[in-house]
């Protein structure tokens, strides 16, 4: 605990509440669970392109400009270089398909019920990427989404191994953090583009008939 001037906790014109307020205040600012991982150092770095224990989501063109929710997935290790399943047999590293990553969701290490909770991290991203090199990429049933849910069901992320492409799909985007206001651009200005098309140009026919 960070020590407190005791000259200034001993000035008779502090009441006792407030010096115990100081002291509390102070001990819950700067003390970490003993149990618990301090991962707040682990800063998400945009311009360097590291997201650590992170999961990352970038547009997919066409696809993604039709079905906003609909994108590439990838995740960090902890060191902040990405991991994903790019195609037919190759799980790229620090160089994601379809670009830089638009979305991010940082994963609570402490959620991994291991001692060494940095060290499986790595371990199950490394184990699902070795897998996958060894697949066909199929854009419906077997795609990076699924490579991502095999990461974290072996690490048992929050003690679960039911993880799939359609979960992983929702939880990006609903919890997702946009990494700058470009990504969210990026993610869903083509996708208004369209709407408004289909918009103006079924008032420009409902007009003409």
């Amino acid at each position: 605990m960070t020590s407190i001037h005791s000259d200034y906790l001993n000035d008779d014109r502090l009441t006792s509440a407030t010096k115990n307020d100081l002291i509390t205040t102070t001990t819950s600012t700067v003390m970490v669970e003993p149990n618990l991982v301090d991962y707040r150092m682990d800063k998400i770095d945009s311009k360097r392109n590291r997201y650590p224990h992170c999961l990352v989501w970038t547009p997919i063109p066409c696809l993604t400009w039709l079905l906003p929710f609909i994108g590439h997935m990838g995740i960090g290790r902890t060191d902040g270089v990405i991991r994903d399943f790019a195609g037919p047999y190759y799980v790229s590293e620090d160089n994601m398909a379809f670009g830089r990553p638009t979305r991010y969701l940082q994963l609570d290490l402490n959620r991994i019920p291991d001692s060494n909770p940095r060290g499986l991290f790595d371990k199950a991203v490394e184990q699902a990427s070795d897998e996958y090199k060894k697949r066909m990429h199929n854009l419906c049933c077997d795609n990076c989404h699924s490579h991502v849910a095999m990461a974290l069901n072996t690490m048992n992320y929050s003690q679960k191994q039911s993880y799939n492409m359609f979960y992983l799909t929702f939880w990006m985007f609903c919890c997702g953090k946009f990494v700058s206001f470009l990504g969210f651009v990026l993610t869903w200005l083509p996708f208004l583009i369209l709407i408004g098309i289909i918009v103006g140009l079924s008032v420009f026919f409902k007009v003409k008939h």
